[in-house]
């Protein structure tokens, strides 16, 4: 890495009015200048923030110092990033980037609009066009050996309990005009993908199901490989991978990137830099990345899966039976974290394990052991060996417990204890990373999130120029956090409602006075609300309510249709509310009068008895931290900024955030909690946000 060519203001200006060796603009100056270019392309307007952002990107990449940056909404955040990386890219200092997101949303936002203007810009200022590249999971792509080697009776294909399953979403259809002619047209499309030099890619297909793409797709255990596989040599996967590695910008997600650093940067090509959008995602997305499941039915499956590969009765007839040992096993053991190894269902992982290590071993070295259905029965196998020989271990660093689904019954489940070492030595030891979002400061400050990602408060610098220079072998982390604020005054914009006079929140569900106040708030509202619960059943509870005391307003309530049909219609029906559980408190934008309202019923802390979050506590606690504040309240913080964050999404919205738990104003944590928000004008009195409600509600 080279020294930083100029300062932060400097480059934030806009203005500078220093160039490098020879006459030739400063990487700072051209990233000023592909901005300035960017945004009139998209009819936009300077944004301090943005320009501060894309500085300290820069800075960043120069100086080897990781960067946690907050950008309120707004800000133009995207931008903010994609001008110092592309120009960096366009000069030669840099060969990759990888750019990482929670969402395929987000992915699609970037690969359509953002990167597209940004390179032109780039082009038009250093005369160079980066190559970019979108990289997906290995599910995300059609696999030619499920759609060139299955039976062409489609519904032979589908498991019984699928075709009912088709059968009830559409009673109508027979199975092969249903779920099967689904497969047909997928299995069509995906030829014609390979015709087109195309990459097969899910959200390019025609219309259709999670049940139908899974017989077009393969599990990542379960590929044979491109020397293996019949097909490698068109593997769709193969390609996008290719198309990755002659990439200089490669668009992916938090998972893979997780995967990557799981498995010795197999996932991904090699890069220099890592930036991490939506960072308030990335523990949670790595450590469902991390984690696993067991079940008896997964043993059942995968076991009649193998079954007609071995010519061992008794061995086959063994995997069958330990799914029955761990469903019984699951039976006797209390719904929580699993430490004690002489429990039953430690030896139902261990017989398991035993099983299952002898199965593959079969598969390997059978006749037949060159089929590729033969092969995959057999990864599949491995990986429940995989699986079974984790929760066994028992190991300090993994959590393992027994939970209940509600259709599906019992089953194991094992996460890691903390994803802080992985993302230390993995990610920010081997690249420069920055990570961005509107809400990375919790309770007002990085401390938090940096903590989650292995970043040491010791490390912490004020600004680049102070960071001590680094040896090759030197194992700090330098990190540096900056806020480039946000172009909304929430102050002016909005009211943060706290109802400090309502009930304490119980287990008995949401109490009467709080559907009463919600129903105020969306009668003075005039419809307009987001809802946001802590439960399926708070948020249809609240539904009825306000039906029947409102039925002139539309209310509309998750589960009554797809989530993503419901939002299109809270959108597009100005007057609507939509009123729903935790996917509706990130990712949803609604701007302008139709979202006047958002209420959040309760301080959305995890469950107290959920066994990760038990487990993450204590491990706190015993190093001699809070584990409350650490983990239940950092993570009630977050979405309490998400949440809240849904009201105000553009300079012209106005509207009232309203929390009906008086936690947040009479408990010792409320400070923190609300020091998370965005900064609008508080108020406890009711009657002012009623006010304020009805009157916007006039000037609609």
């Amino acid at each position: 890495m080279t020294a930083p060519e100029t300062g932060a203001a400097t480059a934030a200006s806009g203005a500078a009015t220093t160039s490098g060796a020879g006459g030739r603009p400063t990487a700072a100056e051209q990233t000023a200048a592909v901005l300035a270019a960017a945004v009139a392309e998209i009819g936009g307007h300077e944004r301090p923030g943005q320009l501060e952002l894309a500085a300290a990107v820069g800075d960043a990449f120069d100086t080897g110092v990781h960067l946690l940056a907050q950008a309120g909404t707004g800000t133009g955040k995207s931008l903010g990033y994609l001008a110092p990386t592309l120009v960096r890219l366009a000069r030669g200092d840099l060969d990759r980037v990888v750019v990482t997101t929670a969402t395929l949303a987000l992915q699609g936002q970037l690969a359509g609009k953002d990167i597209p203007h940004a390179l032109d810009a780039v082009e038009a200022v250093t005369g160079r066009r980066p190559r970019h590249a979108i990289l997906k999971g290995r599910t995300n792509y059609a696999c030619l050996l499920k759609v060139r080697d299955g039976s062409d009776d489609q519904a032979a294909l589908i498991p019984a309990s699928e075709l009912v399953a088709s059968l009830q979403e559409s009673p109508r259809a027979a199975p092969e005009s249903a779920l099967g002619a689904e497969v047909l047209a997928l299995r069509e499309w995906a030829e014609e993908q390979v015709d087109a030099g195309a990459l097969a890619d899910r959200d390019d297909a025609p219309s259709h199901t999670d049940r139908g793409w899974q017989q077009v797709s393969i599990p990542v255990r379960e590929c044979l490989g491109t020397q293996r596989c019949p097909q490698g040599g068109s593997c769709f996967v193969e390609k996008s991978r290719e198309v990755a590695r002659a990439a200089e910008l490669v668009v992916t997600n938090h998972a893979l990137l997780a995967i990557d650093a799981m498995h010795g940067g197999t996932a991904l090509p090699e890069h220099q830099a890592v930036v991490i959008d939506e960072a308030h995602e990335l523990t949670a997305r790595v450590t469902g990345a991390a984690s696993a499941e067991l079940s008896p039915g997964i043993v059942d499956r995968v076991g009649r899966r193998a079954l007609g590969w071995l010519d061992d009765d008794d061995l086959a007839t063994e995997l069958l039976t330990s799914a029955d040992t761990l469903k019984d096993a699951l039976e006797e053991t209390p719904l929580e974290r699993v430490e004690d190894a002489n429990l039953p269902v430690v030896a139902a992982f261990e017989a398991i394990r035993s099983v299952t290590r002898r199965v593959v071993t079969a598969l390997g070295s059978g006749t037949d052991k060159n089929e590729p259905e033969c092969r995959q029965a057999a990864a599949a196998v491995k990986e429940v060996f995989d699986v079974a020989e984790r929760m066994a271990a028992l190991s300090e660093h993994d959590v393992v417990w027994v939970a209940d689904r509600e259709r599906s019954g019992r089953e194991a489940r094992v996460a890691p204890l903390t994803v802080a070492g992985l993302m230390r030595s993995r990610v920010f030891g081997e690249h420069t990373t920055v990570l961005t979002s509107a809400t990375l400061k919790l309770g007002g400050d990085f401390t938090g999130v940096a903590a989650s990602v292995g970043l040491r408060e010791d490390e912490r610098v004020r600004d680049t120029a102070a960071a001590p220079p680094r040896t090759e072998d030197d194992e700090r982390q330098p990190w540096l956090g900056i806020d480039v604020g946000s172009p909304f005054s929430y102050e002016k914009q909005g009211i943060l409602y706290l109802a400090r006079r309502m009930p304490q929140p119980g287990r008995d569900g949401i109490s009467e006075a709080v559907l009463e106040e919600v129903a105020e708030l969306v009668w003075a509202a005039g419809g307009r609300t987001l809802g946001l619960f802590s439960s399926r059943r708070a948020a249809e509870t609240a539904a009825v309510h306000v039906r029947k005391q409102l039925p002139k307003l539309k209310i509309l309530c998750q589960g009554d249709a797809q989530l993503s049909e419901l939002t299109r219609r809270f959108v597009a029906e100005e007057e609507s509310s939509l009123f729903g559980t935790l996917s509706l408190w990130q990712g949803i934008d609604v701007p302008g009068s139709t979202c006047r309202l958002v209420i959040i019923d309760r301080i959305p802390f995890p469950r107290p008895d959920e066994p990760l979050t038990v487990a993450r506590q204590r491990a706190v606690a015993e190093a001699g931290g809070n584990g409350f504040m650490a983990v239940a309240a950092s993570h009630a913080a977050l979405l309490l900024a998400q949440g809240s964050g849904r009201l105000i999404r553009r300079v012209s919205d106005r509207g009232v955030v309203a929390v009906l738990d008086p936690r947040l104003v009479t408990a010792r944590y409320g400070s923190y909690l609300r020091s998370s928000m965005p900064p609008m004008w508080t108020t406890s009195d009711r009657e002012t946000a009623i006010g304020a409600l009805r009157r916007l509600d006039e000037t609609d």
